[in-house]
């Protein structure tokens, strides 16, 4: 499919606010039990054993290749729901893997696979084309119930007849995030399954949480992590240019309820303050929607990995600004040294950035490495707490 200049539009609408009509009626859930249902499953060869080598650029210039390896017996389990990617025509997405799930399960779930079994059900999700047409004015019956049930009925199937008793890091991205933030309210907050919750990472939306304080909001049982030992605790941010701020018009890092702010954790520095991340990124930008990214290195030769890791070159700080709290991202430029200066992440439309939708595109791999290596530390410390 050529990607046409509204379907460019659409693909930008990752965490739309929840203004698409619901259906009254919602479909039988898919069954689960079926492999086709699952966009990825452990041992086998799909989107998230998708290859995750990356070049190492140096502020030299220097460029090194990481080789990935998977875990060869991961001892915890990584439940992922994916973000608005569908180009399916429907309101609702099919049960049919597109290339766009697939890549973006590449770029954000599968290096997880590092340390854990990675878990990642299709679901009926609301679609890119019925997020343009709402914003375009159009009525559109779009079933967010859908999406919600067939999540939730992968969650209760993979604890029924996978979990066996292992910890579960739920991990999530936009849409995927405000559907896990519904399961725990809905599912896992206060009940059994809570003791299963390694921690939870839903990035890119909006978790509300009292000003001043760590749990409650949203999430009532699930307070922020505040350090990496930590447990059935969350990490949740929205990411903006620490020199492009929210306008007023922003959809992320607010919250309408009174007293009660965009809940952020900075996974480089859950104690606070500001620290420089360990980043991987997309080798020639951050996809449809986004700018191309510039050369890595001025006049040096082309990365041929899909990622790019460059150290020191990114650093991250919750900030409260106004009305708004969300991690502010600094690229530490250095003009005198041979490493690209800027990064692409911006959703760009008809070569214009548009600031209210911050670094969205790139919420997950300014971090990438920090998320992943926080899901093996606490996941080392929730054993050892049931020990």
């Amino acid at each position: 499919m050529k990607p046409t200049i509204a379907m460019m539009l659409a693909a930008i609408l990752m965490a739309a606010p929840a203004t698409a009509q619901t259906a009254t009626a919602t479909a039988p859930a898919p069954d689960y039990a079926e492999q086709a249902s699952w966009l990825c499953l452990p041992g086998r060869a799909d989107a998230c054993s998708a290859d995750q080598s990356a070049t190492i650029v140096a502020a030299s210039g220097k460029q090194t290749v990481e080789p990935f390896k998977p875990a060869a017996d991961p001892k915890f389990d990584c439940f992922y729901v994916y973000p608005t990617v569908s180009l399916d025509p429907t309101p609702n997405s099919d049960m049919q893997a597109g290339r766009e799930e697939n890549v973006v399960a590449a770029f954000q779930a599968a290096r997880f696979g590092k340390y854990c079994r990675v878990f990642a059900p299709l679901y009926r999700q609301v679609t890119l084309t019925a997020l343009h047409a709402l914003m375009a004015g159009k009525p559109v019956q779009a079933d967010r119930a859908l999406a919600y049930g067939d999540v939730k009925a992968a969650w209760h199937h993979y604890l029924d007849r996978e979990n066996k008793g292992r910890g579960v890091v739920l991990i999530g991205h936009s849409q995927g995030s405000g559907v896990l933030k519904q399961l725990i309210a809905d599912e896992i907050d206060g009940k059994p399954a809570s003791a299963r919750i390694i921690s939870a990472m839903l990035l890119g939306t909006n978790v509300a949480v009292p000003e001043g304080k760590t749990v409650g909001g949203d999430l009532k049982g699930f307070p922020l992590c505040t350090s990496a030992g930590q447990t059935g605790c969350l990490i949740t941010y929205v990411t903006f240019r620490a020199d492009s701020p929210p306008p007023e018009g922003s959809r992320f890092g607010v919250v309408p309820q009174p007293g009660m702010i965009a809940a952020c954790t900075n996974p480089a520095a859950l104690g606070g303050g500001k620290a420089v991340t360990d980043n991987y990124l997309g080798t020639r930008g951050a996809g449809l929607g986004s700018g191309i990214q510039a050369p890595w290195v001025k006049d040096g030769p082309a990365v041929t990995t899909p990622f790019v890791k460059a150290p020191g070159l990114l650093s991250a700080e919750c900030v409260r600004r106004g009305k708004f709290s969300y991690l502010a991202v600094t690229v530490n430029a250095d003009p005198a040294d041979p490493r690209t200066d800027t990064i692409a992440g911006d959703v760009v439309i008809l070569n214009k950035i548009l600031p209210d939708w911050g670094l969205h595109l790139i919420d997950m791999p300014v971090a990438m490495g920090n998320l992943v290596e926080l899901s093996n530390v606490q996941a080392k410390a929730w054993a050892a707490k049931r020990r």
